[in-house]
């Protein structure tokens, strides 16, 4: 089941996470780094950051390498839109 991307970025962990990976790509070390959550919550956040679509995850070895899927924002950004365009 897809998550809502209203529901993925309501969480204030998550936004953080998407802040962090809109600088570049990070692992789930790099990005537990500065949280007060352990890197097991982390990566239940980036699940849930991956089912609404926000956020790509590629693996490099042994590692996921987590980055921000842009298309995934279209959604959020055309329905904000509809309150500025006139």
């Amino acid at each position: 089941m897809k998550t809502d991307p209203f529901e993925a970025i309501a969480d204030p962990n998550r936004r953080h996470l998407l802040e962090e990976l809109r600088r570049g790509a990070k692992t789930v070390g790099e990005l537990a780094t500065g949280l007060p959550i352990s890197r097991p919550a982390v990566s239940q956040h980036l699940r849930v950051l991956l089912d609404a679509g926000l956020v790509h995850a590629r693996a490099e070895g042994t590692r996921r390498i987590y980055s921000v899927q842009d298309n995934g924002f279209m959604s959020l950004n055309l329905w904000l839109d509809q309150f500025w365009a006139e």
